[in-house]
């Protein structure tokens, strides 16, 4: 018997485990509702801290998917469980009797403009790490015309009870490093500042690139919280923060202002949350049956969960994430369909 699976979201968690279930021989639906595979990958320009561009990780993420059937554009309509498995109506008009399924809905950005002291949305030259990144990517933005003095702000949104965060999203230390770097590349003149409560660089590799962002390219950390920011009359930016290390106020005029917004749960883990009869915890991201022993698993029988639909991940550990959820799908339908170990046996010896 060869068992369907059905993953409900198409970003890097979702791909990676499509390829690691075909491989072992599942039927895998892959659904997306927007109109693009890649999730937030595929608006990014490079990664750190190697700097590999995202287009070649996204493409590779992609290829090895090749016979999985991808939905783009599609979302369920409607779900209803089954004594051993779920019955599925796609928004598309597909039905998909699935024995598993998977959920990798990712995460969004948390939206600037609910922190107005900051002036996103307001003053022109305030611009997010999306946009930033977009920028890198096109080579295109008003806001970017040979900026003399530019500033990150780290942790906007994140580790902030103002903003119903508590959490730390893991990514913003080492992107804002990793952008701060390319604009000193783009712009050798101009002085650069990051503003951080504490930085939580904690990868391999991550606390080189930090070094490097010192030594090689002059660029400044100043620890203390941005508390606000106001337009002087050309158009440039005040911002006021607090040095802490010196301890003493510190005002700075710059030129551009770059917001590093963390990671919230998708808008859409209440809504599946409700068609799955999920729980969601407090943080907003969907709960897990066990967070050391069972990371993988939902409290709901045959429903799985990859990458940032738990939490704040990085790009690897989202891929590895995605693989631990093929091996526990595996696993659990290798229980409730022992036919199905005959048929995975059989594809083996083919291979």
């Amino acid at each position: 018997m060869k068992n369907n699976i059905l993953i409900i979201g198409g970003g890097p968690a979702g791909l990676e485990a499509s390829a690691q279930l075909q491989r072992m021989g599942y039927n895998v639906i892959l659904i997306e509702r927007s109109a693009q595979l890649g999730g937030h990958l595929a608006k990014w320009d490079r990664l750190f801290p190697d700097r590999v561009p995202a287009d070649e990780v996204l493409g590779g993420l992609i290829h090895a998917t090749e016979g999985v059937k991808c939905f783009t554009d599609t979302d369920i309509r409607a779900i209803n469980r089954l004594e051993k498995s779920y019955n599925v109506r796609l928004t598309n008009g597909i039905t998909v009797l699935s024995d598993a399924l998977l959920v990798a809905s990712g995460f969004d950005l948390f939206n600037a403009v609910r922190k107005e002291e900051y002036g996103y949305g307001i003053y022109n030259q305030v611009m997010t790490n999306a946009d930033l990144e977009a920028y890198f990517k096109t080579g295109r933005d008003k806001r970017i015309e040979n900026p003399k003095k530019i500033g990150f702000v780290h942790c906007v949104g994140s580790r902030d009870e103002k903003s119903g965060c508590r959490s730390c999203s893991k990514v913003c230390c080492a992107t804002a490093v990793k952008q701060a770097i390319e604009m000193k590349q783009a712009f050798p003149q101009a002085d650069v500042f990051c503003f951080y409560m504490d930085l939580r660089l904690f990868g391999r590799h991550y606390e080189d690139l930090y070094l490097e962002a010192q030594k090689e390219y002059g660029v400044r950390f100043i620890r203390g919280r941005v508390a606000e920011v106001s337009e002087n009359y050309d158009g440039t930016l005040l911002v006021k923060a607090e040095d802490t290390v010196a301890s003493k106020p510190l005002k700075i005029t710059l030129d551009l202002l770059v917001l590093m917004s963390g990671m919230r749960p998708s808008a859409s883990v209440k809504e599946l949350g409700e068609h799955l009869g999920m729980m969601v915890e407090e943080d907003g991201y969907f709960a897990v049956r066990s967070g050391i022993a069972a990371g993988q698993r939902s409290p709901q029988p045959g429903i799985f969960l990859a990458g940032a639909a738990t939490g704040p991940k990085t790009l690897p550990e989202t891929l590895a994430d995605a693989r631990a959820a093929a091996m526990e799908i595996d696993r659990y339908l290798t229980e409730i369909f022992p036919d199905a170990r005959n048929y995975k046996q059989l594809v083996k010896e083919r291979w």
